[in-house]
């Protein structure tokens, strides 16, 4: 490409507006590849932090242990291990107040794990929305600087007796830049989103997954040992 047609060269001849569009667009841009790593390695931790308490659940350790160890670690600890805390201390909570009924017990250790599960995904799907604007919205955005430009290349052409290729190309260039950058913004947005869209669903399905299998746990208990004959932190 000459020295005419370079890319730094069409920037800086380009219109006012169509570089404040090209600005937008990288700003944009940059702050979505901050996202996205950011999302990166917070959904990483959380993976290993679920895992990790996931093996330490099943690994046949006493339950109140894990609650005391957990409760200790604060916002440490990971959100299945949190979602646990919340469950199990509203449950040791209407055990203290002699409530015996099963449902009752169970109802409230389901609904604080539930409102902590929608706690945690809030959380999880922090900057999910910015990435999904920043891929639906760049390319528009990078559109309107194309127009802009190509219709200020046109009427810088009005006042010229002879229009040729080469008076043309310039301008148009130019206003293509736009559109280009505007997707250079857009793909790796809307790739991400897509990948961690997947990836937060199967941690909100993880997630679930062991609300269910430790509401069969607190079941089990209920039935096991009456309330009115058995300690509220007794597992």
């Amino acid at each position: 490409m000459s020295q005419e047609l370079s890319i730094i060269q069409l920037v800086l001849h380009a219109s006012w507006v169509v570089q404040a569009v090209m600005v937008l667009l990288l700003l944009m841009s940059i702050a979505s590849w901050a996202a996205i790593f950011s999302k990166l390695f917070a959904l990483k931790r959380v993976r290993e932090l679920n895992d990790k308490f996931e093996r330490d659940f099943w690994s046949g350790a006493n339950l109140n242990t894990l609650f005391a160890n957990a409760a200790q670690k604060g916002h440490t600890s990971g959100p299945m291990e949190r979602i646990f805390v919340a469950g199990l201390r509203e449950y040791q909570k209407l055990r203290e107040r002699r409530i015996s009924d099963a449902g009752t017990l169970l109802d409230g250790a389901r609904r604080a794990m539930r409102a902590s599960f929608q706690r945690e995904m809030d959380v999880v799907e922090t900057n999910l929305s910015f990435l999904a604007s920043v891929g639906s919205v760049s390319p528009y955005v990078g559109l309107f600087g194309t127009v802009w430009g190509i219709m200020h290349a046109f009427t810088g052409l009005a006042s010229l007796q002879q229009v040729t290729l080469a008076t043309v190309a310039p301008g148009i260039a130019e206003a293509l830049v736009a559109t280009a950058i505007g997707l250079f913004a857009a793909i790796p947005a809307v790739v991400a989103y897509n990948r961690f869209a997947r990836d937060i669903d199967r941690v909100a399905n993880m997630q679930e997954t062991f609300i269910e299998e430790f509401s069969n746990i607190l079941q089990r208990n209920v039935s096991a040992q009456p309330a009115a004959a058995t300690s509220a932190s007794t597992f």
